[in-house]
């Protein structure tokens, strides 16, 4: 057993860890592993209680790297995440104090309850690695990741992440309820938080590094370029989207079939990785014409055209 372990990719072993703590949802856990891999943004999003701020919390305990939760409120400031200029009477200058942005993981919970203004203090983080504050640029320590959660049913008090903020994040994945089996384990060996504390880690940032610069290497063959465009394309022409996915998007796509790809074992790509990872990477970069959306149901109806749109669509052999 000791000899199979060792043979085990790393981001395997680090999935069995997660899966001790978030029971019955193995594929959430995997798309949030190719999220990692993909040096992508996760956004966790689903009714309250199924577990989105445990995932977040367990993945970034069982990687040996900083962490950071913020949780997001209505009277958070840009300063309360990037840090601020403090004067230095002493030598008669101004000492940039580092806020809660510069750790490897940030778990930026419930971010739809704060302001846009707030929330558009992530945008450079998340696409340049970056912090620009009083005209300097401090970089971000890698590896380094956005987990944000948010709660899509309850609408009083929040601020509906923009078109942009929800651009940066490479997929949105939703938890649901667990299986009955899954559940009743859940009651019997609840995890505390404090015991998330105490988790041993699973993988270094080194290892996590190294993991990433091999899904660069990941091989796509042109028809699978093709495949990824001609989707592209339909999302553009289709008469029950007003906005189609972007050339952001398409990368996204493929990065993440990337990522999919190295996990799986293979150095190559296949079209089972674009075809599962469509609706987590698509899902929330359309939006639904106004003469078909209903309210409320934004995410839902897009994954359903995105459905459709595949269906029309000959896979590559």
């Amino acid at each position: 057993m000791a000899k199979s372990a060792e043979k085990e990719p790393k981001i395997h072993q680090l999935h069995r860890a997660i899966e001790t703590v978030v029971r019955g949802k193995p594929e959430a856990v995997k798309l949030s592993l190719v999220c990692l891999l993909a040096e992508g943004h996760l956004l966790i999003e689903d009714v309250p209680g199924v577990g989105k701020t445990t995932l977040a919390h367990t993945i970034a305990r069982f990687l040996n790297c900083s962490f950071r939760r913020i949780q997001f409120t209505s009277d958070l400031l840009p300063s309360d995440i990037l840090g601020v200029s403090i004067f230095n009477q002493a030598n008669q200058s101004f000492d940039f104090r580092r806020g809660p942005i510069f750790h490897n993981i940030i778990l930026a919970d419930e971010m739809n309850r704060t302001t846009p203004k707030t929330q558009s203090a992530l945008l450079e983080a998340m696409s340049e690695g970056n912090v620009s504050v009083d005209n300097c640029t401090y970089p971000l320590p890698r590896p380094f990741m956005v987990i944000a959660t948010q709660n899509p049913i309850e609408h009083h008090g929040t601020y509906p992440l923009p078109e942009s903020q929800l651009d940066r994040f490479l997929l949105r994945i939703k938890m649901g309820y667990p299986e009955n089996d899954a559940e009743k384990e859940i009651l019997r060996k609840q995890i505390r938080s404090r015991e998330l504390e105490h988790l041993q880690p699973a993988m270094q940032a080194d290892e996590i590094l190294e993991a990433q610069s091999l899904v660069e290497k990941v091989r796509v063959d042109d028809s699978l370029l093709d495949y990824i465009m001609t989707v592209v394309e339909a999302t553009r022409r289709s008469e029950f989207l007003q906005v189609g996915v972007s050339p952001r998007g398409a990368l996204a796509l493929r990065r993440a079939a990337q990522a999919m790809a190295h996990y799986e074992g293979r150095n190559f790509c296949i079209p089972d990785d674009i075809k599962r990872l469509v609706l987590p990477v698509l899902a929330h970069r359309v939006i639904v014409s106004s003469k078909y959306v209903t309210p409320y149901k934004q995410s839902e109806e897009a994954e359903d055209i995105l459905s459709e749109i595949l269906k029309n669509i000959a896979v590559p052999l």
